[in-house]
C-alpha cells in the first residue's frame, strides 16, 4: 500500500470512528451576533444617554466622548461575562498580516476578596509588548512599550474555544512614539481624509452636508485538504504551499468543478462556518465550488470598510478552525498548488454620501454629473497612483498567482466596459453618448444612457473593474488583509476628489456644468491609458501596456519601492494617514518579509529534497539495477535493454537531483533570483522523478491524491 494511500485509509476510519452526527445548528434557531456587543446590545446593557454618545461615534464618526469610557466597559464586562467570558483582550492586526492577542482574566482583588473588573482605562488603552513584532525600524528589541487604542467604530465580539470565552476589543496599536505598527491605523486615518474630501467635492454640486459611508464587500478563496495529506507535506506546514508535486491527469481543464454540486463533507463544513460567522455578525451571503478541484469561494454582504476588513480576517480565521474540526485544513495562501488557479479575494468597494452610491448614475442630470465627476476622479487616482495600488498587494505568495491564468496582472488597469467606455468616450470627445439621440453630451443638462447594475460583463483579467455601481479590486491576495489596498484606495481617491474640488470651487455658478464638461474632458484626456477593456491575460497586453507607460512590478520586492517614492510620501504626509518613518519601515517589513518567507521555502525544499526525495530515488534506482543485474547474469535477453534504459533515465535524474540540490545550497546566501531559479530547477527535477518512482516509494501525497480526496 502507497503512503498516501495508507493516508487516505487513515482517514476514512477516522471519520468512520467519529463522534455520532449532532443535530445540526441552523441560523433560524440563533440569534445573529449573539456574540457581538452591537448597537442592540449597547442599547440594553448602557443608560440612554451614554447609548447616544457612543451611538453617535459609531454611526456619523463624531469623536468619542472619553467621559463614557468607565460605564462602556462596565456595560461590556457584564455583558461578556453573561455569555461566559472569563478574559478579555485587546485584539489587533500587527505588520505580521494576522491578528495578534493578549488575554487578561477580569479578575482582581479588592481587600483580598476576588471581584469581576474592568475599567475605562482597559477598554481604551492596553500595553503589549511592541518590540517582538515587524516595525522596520521604528522600535528596536530594547525598546518594547506600544499601545492598542479601542477603536470604537468596529463592534467587541466573543471568541469561543473549546469550553471558555474571550472578549475581544477590536483596536489600533501604534509605538510609544506614536507611529502606527498596524493595519488599522493608517486605514482609520485614510476613511477620515476621504470623508473629509468627498465632502468638499460634493460642496461644489450643492449638496447639503451628509455622512460618508466606505463600503466594502470581500469575496474570500481559499482551498481544502484533508488533515492527513496536509501533515505528510512539511512544504504545506511550514510554508502553506507545495513546494513539490507533479500535475495531475485531471484538474481544473474541464471546467466542472466550478460551481458544480458541493460535495457533502465540504458543505457540512461550510455550513458551521456560517454558523460561527452568523454568530459573529458576519453576514455570509454566498457559497461556492471554485475554478481549482479543492477550491472554495465565500462572499458575504456589504460592510463599511473598517469593520469589513475586520470581519475578514475573523472569516479566514473561522475558516480555519473550524476545517480542524472537520478533519479538514483550510489553505489560504495564493498559490497552494502548481498548475492550477490561485486563491485571492475580490475587493468590493464604494463610495456613500448620505443614501447615495457615488458609483451609481441616478436618475437626473445632476446625479450624472455628480457620477461622471467622481468617476473621472477615479480614474486619476488609478493612473496616477499605480504604484501604490500594486504595492498594497505584494508578497512573496502573491507573486505565484498575479499574471497567471486566473488572476490580474501585475499590472494595473482599470476595465469600464463598453457601455460606460462609450460615455467617457464621447464625454471626452464632447460627441453624442451611446444609445442617446443625435446631439452632443452636457454634463447636468442630458441624462446618462441607463446604466443597470450589470450594465457590463465582468473581466476576470482586470486589477480594477467596474461592476455596475462599485468598483471590484481583485489583484489583493487570499491570505492578505484588505486593510492595506483599502487604505491606499481611499487615501489617493481623497486627493484626486480635492484636486477635483481645487477647480470646481473657482467655477461661476452660471457657467459651472459647462466648465465642468471641459475640465472632466481634459482630465479623461490625461488620464486615459488606464483604461483597457481587453483581455490582460495576452502576451500583447504589457507590451501595449508599456507603450502607454503603465508600470509593471513583477514582484513583491520591485513593487515595495513605492512606498520610497517623494511623491507618494508627500501624499501619505498630506493626509496624515502614514508619515515618512512609517513608510520607510514598511518598505524594510515587506523587504524582510519577502526575504525570510523564500529563505524559509529554499531550505524547506532542500530539506524535503535531500532527506526525502533523495533516498527514494536512490531505492528505486538500487531496485532496478538489481533487477538489471539479476536479468543479466540468468543470460534473459527479454526486458534487459529496458532495465538498462531505466537505470540510465533514473541515473541521469539522480545526477540532476543532486546536481540541484548543490546549485540550491549554494544559492541561498545570495540574491533572490537565483534562489528562485535554483528552487524552479529543483522543482523540475523533483516533479520528474515523482513520474518514475514506484507509487509506494514515494514519501509525499501527490496532487492527485490531495486535490480529489475530501
Amino acid at each position: 500500500m502507497s503512503n498516501c494511500a495508507r493516508l487516505a485509509g487513515i482517514k476514512k476510519v477516522a471519520s468512520m470512528k467519529g463522534t455520532p452526527p449532532q443535530a445540526a445548528e441552523h441560523v433560524s434557531t440563533i440569534p445573529y451576533a449573539e456574540d457581538v456587543f452591537s448597537i442592540k446590545m449597547m442599547k440594553q446593557y448602557l443608560a440612554k444617554d451614554t447609548y447616544k454618545k457612543l451611538a453617535a461615534t459609531i454611526t456619523r464618526n463624531t469623536p468619542l466622548d472619553a467621559s463614557i469610557a468607565g460605564e462602556v466597559a462596565h456595560a461590556m464586562k457584564e455583558w461578556a461575562l453573561d455569555r461566559g467570558c472569563t478574559h478579555y483582550t485587546h485584539w489587533f492586526q500587527p505588520l505580521t498580516g494576522v491578528t495578534a492577542e493578549k488575554h487578561d482574566s477580569f479578575v482582581d482583588f479588592d481587600n483580598g476578596e476576588p471581584i469581576m473588573s474592568f475599567s475605562g482605562k482597559n477598554l481604551i488603552v492596553g500595553e503589549p509588548d511592541a518590540s517582538s513584532f515587524p516595525s522596520g525600524g521604528i522600535r528596536s528589541t530594547a525598546e518594547a512599550r506600544g499601545y492598542t487604542a479601542w477603536d470604537p467604530t468596529s463592534p467587541a465580539f466573543i471568541k469561543r474555544h473549546g469550553s471558555g470565552a474571550t472578549l475581544c476589543i477590536p483596536t489600533a496599536f501604534c509605538s510609544y512614539t506614536g507611529e502606527a505598527l498596524d493595519k488599522k491605523t493608517p486605514l482609520l486615518r485614510s476613511m477620515q481624509a476621504l470623508s473629509a474630501s468627498t465632502k468638499r467635492l460634493m460642496k461644489c454640486f450643492g449638496m447639503p452636508d451628509e455622512n460618508v459611508t466606505i463600503t466594502l464587500g470581500v469575496e474570500q478563496e481559499y482551498f481544502l485538504v484533508d488533515k492527513a495529506f496536509y501533515l505528510a507535506r512539511p512544504d504545506l506546514v511550514q510554508c502553506g504551499r507545495t513546494l513539490f508535486g507533479a500535475a495531475s491527469a485531471k484538474h481544473q481543464q474541464l471546467e466542472d468543478h466550478y460551481f458544480g454540486s458541493i460535495p457533502g463533507r465540504i458543505l457540512d463544513f461550510m455550513h458551521d462556518v456560517e454558523i460561527e460567522l452568523w454568530k459573529l455578525g458576519i453576514p455570509a451571503k454566498t457559497r461556492h465550488n471554485e475554478v481549482a478541484p479543492a477550491q472554495f469561494e465565500l462572499a458575504p454582504l456589504f460592510e463599511t470598510v473598517n469593520v469589513a476588513c475586520d470581519h475578514n480576517m475573523l472569516v479566514m480565521e473561522t475558516l480555519q478552525q473550524v476545517a480542524d474540526r472537520h478533519g479538514l485544513v483550510c489553505l489560504l495562501h495564493e498559490k497552494p498548488f502548481a498548475g492550477v488557479n490561485g486563491s485571492g479575494k475580490h475587493n468590493n468597494w464604494s463610495v456613500n454620501y448620505g443614501k447615495k452610491n457615488l458609483l451609481n448614475p441616478g436618475d437626473n442630470p445632476q446625479d450624472n454629473a455628480v457620477f461622471l465627476t467622481v468617476l473621472t476622479a477615479i480614474i486619476a487616482a488609478i493612473d496616477k497612483h499605480a504604484d501604490l495600488l500594486r504595492c498594497s498587494v505584494a508578497s512573496a505568495a502573491n507573486d505565484h498567482r498575479l499574471g497567471a491564468n486566473e488572476a490580474p496582472p501585475a499590472i494595473i488597469s482599470m476595465y469600464l466596459g463598453d457601455q460606460l467606455a462609450a460615455i467617457v468616450d464621447s464625454l471626452e470627445k464632447g460627441t453624442a453618448a451611446a444609445k442617446k439621440s443625435g446631439g452632443v453630451m452636457k454634463v447636468g443638462v442630458d441624462m446618462l444612457p441607463p446604466l443597470p447594475k450589470d450594465s457590463t460583463d465582468r473581466n476576470r483579467t482586470s486589477p480594477f473593474a467596474f461592476t455596475g455601481n462599485k468598483f471590484e479590486f481583485r489583484a489583493p491576495g487570499s491570505s492578505q488583509s484588505c486593510s492595506s489596498c483599502n487604505t491606499v484606495l481611499d487615501t489617493i481617491v481623497a486627493e484626486a476628489f480635492d484636486e477635483m474640488a481645487d477647480v470646481l470651487e473657482t467655477f461661476p455658478a452660471a457657467s459651472f456644468h459647462t466648465k465642468l464638461q471641459d475640465h472632466l474632458r481634459e482630465v479623461i484626456k490625461a488620464h486615459k491609458r488606464v483604461i483597457f477593456n481587453g483581455d490582460g491575460y495576452t502576451a500583447e497586453w504589457p507590451l501595449e501596456a508599456a507603450k502607454r507607460g503603465l508600470p509593471n512590478a513583477r514582484t513583491a520586492p520591485e513593487a515595495a519601492k513605492a512606498f520610497l517614492k517623494e511623491e507618494n510620501i508627500a501624499l501619505y504626509e498630506k493626509y496624515k494617514v502614514l508619515n515618512r518613518r512609517e513608510l520607510e519601515s514598511r518598505y524594510e517589513i515587506a523587504v524582510e518579509d519577502y526575504t525570510r518567507r523564500l529563505a524559509i521555502e529554499a531550505n524547506m525544499a532542500l530539506d524535503i529534497a535531500g532527506s526525502m526525495i533523495l533516498p527514494a530515488a536512490k531505492a528505486e534506482y538500487s531496485e532496478t539495477l538489481d533487477a538489471y543485474a539479476k536479468a543479466e547474469a540468468t543470460g534473459i535477453a527479454s526486458g534487459t535493454a529496458a532495465l538498462k534504459a531505466e537505470a540510465i533515465e533514473l541515473g541521469a535524474a539522480l545526477d540532476a537531483l543532486r546536481s540541484n540540490l548543490v546549485a540550491l545550497s549554494n544559492a541561498i546566501p545570495g540574491k533572490s533570483e537565483g534562489i528562485v531559479s535554483a528552487m524552479t530547477a529543483l522543482r523540475t527535477t523533483v516533479d520528474t522523478l515523482e513520474k518514475r518512482i514506484a507509487d509506494d516509494k514515494w514519501p509525499l501525497p501527490k496532487y492527485r491524491e490531495m486535490l480529489f480526496v475530501y
